[in-house]
């Protein structure tokens, strides 16, 4: 009898899962990085919003470490059921698996299910620097002895791959400065002792608007209402940095459809909220449109843009 328990208990297991039956019990959300990031940020505000939503708690999980690689790794291996999902995004399945063997492919190994954007990368200089926009500062980083350093969040980001394909483009002669996260690069700037710093512009606004900083392109395709006077990149004349740190929802391979389909449409409903876009439009944050097969493919052009550039960097 006990035997005959656990057999229906498995085959129940191995049932289809339909989108009017999920979600039966409470969601989990994993957000590989750091708590207070903006990876976390979006999961939090999705999860608030997906409970009220889907009429069940979805919980969030900071699994942090490997460049946002473990936390995924986590999902990759979980069910396919809907309840175990992850902030996927450039970082985790992009750079990290270029730069070195991942624990899964960023493809093959999940559903990618929805965009939910990410902060544009933003190059600022201190005040001091006599560089006014763009083009002075390419042609004073060709002009001074040295050169002109650039601090980022750290090796292998996307604010520092942004500022190196800058360096391909220009010419410019640009030497890396890494630090451990942005917040510490901007403190550098502020205070002199770099005098630019390729970094996102979450950590960049509150800097800029007081005048600490000088943001000279953002990497946004368009200017953010925001920060109107900030040029993009494009309009600058360098239409291929038009980039983001974007981070998504996705979930491991095999995930079924009508449960992708779902969540899909709820991300995409609840980033129309006025209140989340309330809280992300300081940040440049833009909501996204894309279907899962269309965040697929956004992911897979992703990952040949910016590896090569990734590896050679490595």
């Amino acid at each position: 009898m006990r035997g005959l328990c656990l057999l229906c208990i498995l085959c129940a297991a191995m049932l289809p899962v339909h989108a009017e039956d999920w979600p039966a019990r409470p969601v989990k959300i994993v957000a590989p990085f750091a708590p207070g990031g903006t990876a976390d940020s979006l999961a939090r505000i999705a999860a608030d919003k997906l409970t009220g939503r889907l009429g069940q708690n979805v919980v969030v999980e900071n699994r942090p470490g490997a460049g946002g690689t473990i936390g995924s790794e986590f999902v990759a291996k979980s069910a396919p059921d809907g309840y175990t999902l992850v902030v996927s995004g450039i970082a985790s399945h992009v750079i990290a698996p270029a730069m070195s063997p991942a624990p899964f492919d960023p493809l093959l190994s999940f559903t990618h299910i929805a965009l939910f954007g990410g902060p544009p990368t933003v190059l600022v200089v201190y005040p001091g620097l006599e560089a006014r926009d763009l083009k002075s500062f390419v042609e004073l980083a060709r002009s001074r002895a040295g050169g002109i350093v650039f601090g980022s969040p750290g090796q292998g980001t996307q604010a520092h791959l942004t500022a190196e394909m800058l360096k391909a483009q220009t010419g410019a002669n640009l030497t890396h400065a890494p630090y451990k996260g942005a917040a510490l690069a901007m403190t550098d700037l502020i205070a002199g002792h770099i005098p630019a710093a390729s970094t996102t512009l979450t950590t960049a606004a509150t800097q800029i608007k007081a005048g600490r900083a000088r943001a000279l392109a953002v990497s946004s395709a368009q200017r953010l209402p925001e920060f109107a006077d900030v040029p993009t990149f494009a309009e600058s004349g360098y239409p291929e940095l038009v980039a983001t740190v974007w981070f998504g929802l996705s979930g491991p391979a095999g995930l079924p459809a009508p449960v992708a389909a779902r969540l899909n449409a709820e991300v995409r409903a609840l980033l129309q909220l006025p209140d989340v876009r309330e809280r992300l439009r300081p940040e440049g944050i833009e909501p996204n449109d894309l279907d899962p097969a269309q965040f697929t493919e956004f992911v897979r052009a992703e990952i040949a843009r910016w590896t090569p550039l990734a590896k050679t960097l490595k």
